[in-house]
């Protein structure tokens, strides 16, 4: 029960995530604790993966669920090593190869961005944040940059563009993200202008 899955390997603890119920979750937590063992819990519950090898983290994040969120955060900081939490929690990749920073900044959630901010600079080394949150891509090369532009949400692109100036340096900051091109030699500049988007035009000309 705790562990069986239906098609692509989602389990009955994927779901809460999906629908944003909490009480679900945190009783599916409570029986998982008292039926499976410390490795079960780390590898089928907290870094399994269900749908486009997507785990609960990846799920919660899209759905924008402060709440549930909050609680697998705060699981993983019992249940995980510091290298798990950053490598399988903070920085696992779906089969797009996004992180779930990349999937929030889609779907243009503030509120979660800025909790997903401040884990990760209690967790990654500036390095590590530079490469991997602010320049980082996703299968398709397409960086935050890109998909903030795609969105056309411009409290989001201006919140990245302030936490870019603290990191890359300058000449990053040209090339990685105003002349950064995805696969299909694409920049943020023509994808707000294909949407149609003047107030991230303009902040892109700015």
């Amino acid at each position: 029960m705790l562990l069986g899955t239906v098609k692509y390997g989602t389990t009955a603890w994927h779901i809460p995530a999906v629908r944003g119920n909490s009480e679900i979750l945190q009783k599916l937590w409570e029986w998982a604790k008292e039926n499976l063992t410390p490795e079960e819990i780390k590898n089928k519950l907290l870094l399994g993966t269900g749908k486009y090898g997507r785990t609960t983290w990846h799920i919660t994040a899209e759905e924008g669920n402060s709440e549930i969120l909050q609680k697998l955060w705060e699981w993983a900081k019992e249940n995980l090593t510091s290298e798990e939490i950053k490598n399988k929690l903070l920085l696992m990749t779906d089969e797009e190869g996004r992180i779930a920073w990349q999937i929030v900044a889609e779907r243009g959630n503030s509120e979660i961005l800025q909790k997903l901010w401040e884990w990760a600079k209690e967790n990654l080394t500036p390095e590590e944040i530079k490469n991997n949150l602010l320049l980082g891509t996703d299968k398709y090369g397409r960086t935050l940059w890109h998909i903030a532009a795609v969105r056309g949400n411009s409290e989001i692109f201006q919140t990245l563009y302030e936490w870019a100036k603290e990191n890359p340096t300058p000449e990053e900051i040209k090339n990685n993200l105003l002349l950064g091109t995805d696969k299909n030699g694409t920049t943020a500049w023509h994808i707000a202008a294909e949407e149609g988007n003047s107030e991230i035009l303009q902040k892109l000309r700015e």
